[in-house]
């Protein structure tokens, strides 16, 4: 799939804010008045603005408005009704952190639970499409919320908490290449299963069938060089995983913090773009790709 840049900025960064505005509703780090206000502007900057470049990714912005109405079936639509609720709770437990020096459980709690349950409805958007085997997986949700549960600890330093959360996101993401790798095979889908000839026999193109490119190549049938697609593994284990858990390990202070935040940022992104790049719409098989 084309990896859009709107959309990888948009599942990373509200992954990260979501995640650490669910830490700051259970209360990690325990903070009020100015530092409250520091760590939950830092958490609504990163959601709000994922959010946001999500609509700028629609040809017409002013029709996300519509995303609200189809919440009974489109996690998309469940995704935003999600965020707007959870956005809500957690401004009001964040209202009394900051200026009436704390906020009861019964809201904090639902708040960091519902901004659990917006980022898992932004991974059945994805889940759910059969025609792209890599994505349509278990592995799939558990890594957004792994990443989120990891990305807010990172950010809120969490120090031991962000360190063992890495380390699980790391296995996590490992098996989910692992899958991916064979989920076309895996899935019965061939080039003979897409034209529906494949109980006449082995089924292979004679020609293209069409000689220049269009917007299904360009879209569907984006391909990643395997040298290239295993640097970049490499580079998302080491920096977004790797590197964060072994200075929030080793190291303390602001500047550990800044350096292990940086770090896992640029990881993570790496690692959502080959989410999108290396994954194989079943349509790339009518192209024998």
């Amino acid at each position: 799939m084309h990896p859009a840049p709107s959309i990888i900025l948009f599942t990373v960064l509200s992954g990260l804010g979501f995640g650490t505005l669910f830490w700051l509703g259970l209360g990690l780090p325990d903070v009020t008045g100015a530092p409250a206000f520091g760590w939950y502007f830092l958490g609504y900057a990163l959601a709000v603005g994922g959010l946001l470049l999500s609509v700028a990714h629609l040809a017409k912005p002013a029709n996300s408005v519509k995303a609200f109405s189809q919440w009974r079936s489109s996690w998309l639509s469940r995704e935003a009704v999600l965020a707007v609720i959870a956005l809500t709770l957690v401004a009001l437990a964040a209202l009394g952190r900051i200026f009436a020096g704390g906020a009861p459980i019964w809201l904090s709690v639902p708040g960091a639970l519902l901004c659990l349950c917006t980022v898992f409805a932004t991974s059945m958007i994805y889940t759910q499409l059969r025609t792209i085997p890599a994505w349509s997986t278990p592995l799939t949700p558990l890594l957004f919320l792994a990443y989120c549960l990891a990305g807010g600890a990172v950010l809120t330093g969490l120090g031991g908490w962000s360190a063992g959360l890495l380390v699980l996101a790391g296995i996590g993401q490992m098996l989910a290449w692992h899958q991916a790798d064979g989920a076309m095979q895996a899935a019965g889908t061939s080039t003979g299963t897409a034209t529906g000839l494949g109980t006449q026999g082995q089924v292979r193109p004679f020609e293209p069938p069409h000689q220049g490119a269009n917007y299904l190549l360009k879209e569907m049938a984006f391909r990643v060089g395997r040298g290239h697609r295993d640097r970049l593994r490499w580079i998302g284990l080491g920096l977004g995983l790797a590197l964060p858990a072994l200075l929030l390990l080793v190291g303390s202070g602001t500047a550990v913090w800044i350096a292990a935040a940086a770090s896992h940022l640029v990881g993570v992104l790496a690692i959502r773009w080959l989410f999108f790049a290396d994954a194989r719409h079943v349509m790339s098989l009518y192209y024998a790709r």
